[in-house]
């Protein structure tokens, strides 16, 4: 009988009881063989699976619960939804891009859409082992043209957002809400607040992420504070 994991098509590693669980993701056995080893001579960083291609990754996923995904940008070319699938499915785990070559469209749909890190496929082994642990620990690793086209994406944004003909209209609840949100509120304290309920405020959120295309509220709040978005809707558009 075969073994469950190579079924599945992807394979499982020995699962460590601690450290920072990761699961390569290449469809190339020569780079998970050699990060595979980068990682082994580490005592806190484990590979728990490898999956050669994304539906094997979504399979491994479920098996295993990880802390970081090092997933081939290739393996997601064309998959527009990919990124968001893969936080669906496994929230808790931080996910990291190898791409073989950077732009400026590719990098900042990627951190858009949730990514943590996105790094070249020739990341030297000291490099990948200190992204990993920052990344694990809840940071981002962004270098620092990375950070421009992002701040640059944000810009253009914001200013085609801003401009009369493509400015969003924005309720008064929604504008409330926006206020909660800039101020640290919750979810829970927000629903208080307007007098809904929480599942309210999810679906207002939703709809506000949409209209201000960002994917968060800490996007949300972000893009108020460096646009002052509030200031052109006076406070008695607010609900009472």
């Amino acid at each position: 009988m075969k073994d469950r994991s190579l079924q599945d098509g992807f394979e499982e590693d020995h699962i460590p009881n601690e450290g920072i669980r990761v699961i390569l993701a290449d469809s190339q056995a020569i780079y998970r063989v050699g990060i595979r080893k980068v990682f082994a001579l580490e005592d806190d960083i484990r590979v728990v699976a490898q999956a050669e291609t994304l539906s094997n990754l979504y399979s491994a996923l479920q098996r295993f619960p990880a802390d970081v995904v090092i997933l081939e940008g290739n393996l997601i070319a064309g998959v527009v939804d990919a990124i968001p699938e893969l936080i669906r499915r496994a929230p808790q785990a931080k996910i990291i891009v190898q791409v073989t070559e950077s732009n400026e469209a590719t990098t900042v749909e990627l951190y858009r859409r949730g990514v943590r890190g996105v790094v070249p496929r020739a990341i030297s082994p000291d490099l990948l082992v200190k992204c990993v642990r920052k990344i694990s620990a809840g940071e981002t690793w962004i270098d620092n043209q990375s950070v421009s086209w992002v701040i640059e994406a944000y810009r253009a944004q914001a200013a085609a957002i801003m401009s009369p003909r493509n400015k969003p209209h924005l309720s008064p609840k929604e504008v409330q809400i926006i206020s909660c949100i800039t101020r640290g509120m919750r979810n829970k304290e927000i629903a208080y607040h307007v007098g809904t309920t929480e599942q309210v405020i999810k679906n207002y959120l939703r709809k506000i992420y949409d209209k201000l295309g960002v994917s968060d509220r800490l996007e949300l709040a972000l893009y108020c504070m460096h646009h002052q978005l509030l200031k052109d809707y006076p406070q008695e558009q607010q609900v009472p």
